[in-house]
């Protein structure tokens, strides 16, 4: 019996890691139903973060907390013991905004603090933080004033939310806030190697996602600047260099923050891999199906099914891949995976922006693997009426 593993992120914008596998699995069942078919929902660190922990020994807790715009939202956090898992996309993200109503200049990053003193409370040593999809770009300040720490005018009122705030920065005083985190194991889990400041960092790259104007842009690496000196001229040894450290310019800057706190950035899949017992799976399978929303340049440099095919491969493992869309060449992707199936080859109509129509061309994709790599169809390619939809 032919055993597989589906393992996928999640289609940004489309469906979860959780949605994907299932259209995977519901075709390679039909086509293939003596396979011996499980399925584990990956994370990267962004959206999906504490879900994927709770698809494993992890527990859900709700918590309320300040969102990006400063009203009270709930959001979840994964508890394992005295570890806890933060997920910035669903304290401070783009997802969570009010009305989706975006805020590049004052969204702030406080929720985030909230969530880690919540952390503490309960005893944790290990916080883990999961980077990405947020909707602030202020050098996680909110955070650090939430811990404890003094960013303040020069009359020595605190400074207001968000990148914008930072503009006023006078005094900075970390000391209670390095303090909140005496002991405690701090994980940046990212996948984004970014600096803070200039043309590659987190203002230039990602300001404009969350709609940042040009010149907002430059206000906001401006007052990022001005952090850092402000940090430098208080007495932080390593605030200027850590501005060039890989993921200090992750989540607009929460990445510097932790750092700050003496934080320690990992791979974020690889963190979601061994923390969701990957390995393990992958020596009892016969192949894996994995993929994400976009495969893409940026998927080669480590990003969440790239991490899971070079582990496959110590196992010797085949890996397979499934994607929104593909941008690379054959050449580039061969080296980790046996076959790639992008849904934008298989309709002309905007799979990106429909969740069903997704989930359709996906158990498409699940029935062409199951013939060609399980059931054994002589072709690597099947006819085009088995992949078009009815």
């Amino acid at each position: 019996m032919v055993s597989v593993l589906i393992a996928p992120d999640k289609f940004k914008g489309s469906l979860s890691a959780d949605e994907v596998a299932r259209a995977l699995e519901r075709g390679l069942v039909e086509a293939a139903p003596h396979a011996r078919v499980s399925r584990l929902a990956l994370a990267d660190g962004g959206e999906g973060s504490v879900a994927a922990a709770c698809a494993g020994r992890f527990h859900r807790e709700e918590i309320v907390v300040s969102g990006p715009t400063g009203r009270p939202l709930t959001a979840g956090v994964a508890v394992h013991g005295r570890t806890v898992l933060i997920e910035a996309a669903a304290v401070c993200g783009l997802g969570v905004l009010p009305g989706g109503h975006k805020a590049p200049l004052t969204a702030t990053s406080r929720g985030i603090g909230q969530a880690i003193r919540y952390a503490l409370a309960g005893d944790a040593d290990t916080i883990v933080l999961a980077l990405g999809g947020v909707a602030t770009t202020d050098g996680g300040a909110g955070l650090l004033q939430s811990l404890g720490a003094v960013l303040a005018h020069e009359d020595g009122t605190a400074i207001g939310p968000g990148g914008a705030g930072l503009a006023d920065l006078h005094t900075v005083d970390l000391t209670d806030a390095r303090a909140a985190l005496n002991g405690v194991d701090l994980v940046l889990a990212t996948d984004v190697d970014n600096p803070l400041l200039g043309p590659t960092g987190t203002a230039a790259v990602y300001g404009p996602q969350k709609g940042a104007s040009a010149k907002d842009v430059r206000q906001l690496d401006s007052a990022l600047a001005g952090f850092v000196r402000r940090l430098a001229a208080s007495g932080v040894a390593d605030a200027a260099a850590r501005t060039a450290a890989a993921g200090a310019g992750a989540a607009g800057g929460l990445g510097y923050a932790g750092l700050m706190l003496g934080g320690r950035v990992c791979s974020g899949a690889d963190y979601f891999l061994s923390l969701l017992g990957a390995d393990e799976l992958l020596v009892a399978c016969d192949l894996v199906v994995t993929g994400e929303g976009s495969l893409d340049e940026q998927s080669l440099s480590g990003k969440l099914p790239v991490a899971l095919a070079r582990r496959a491969r110590r196992h010797g493992t085949v890996v397979h891949a499934v994607a929104g869309r593909c941008t690379l060449p054959r050449d580039r992707t061969a080296l980790h995976f046996r076959s790639v199936q992008a849904l934008t080859d298989l309709t002309d109509e905007d799979c990106a922006n429909d969740s069903a129509l997704s989930a359709r061309l996906l158990t498409r994709c699940g029935q062409h693997l199951a013939d060609r790599w399980v059931t054994g169809c002589p072709d690597d390619t099947m006819p085009a009426d088995r992949l078009a939809l009815p």
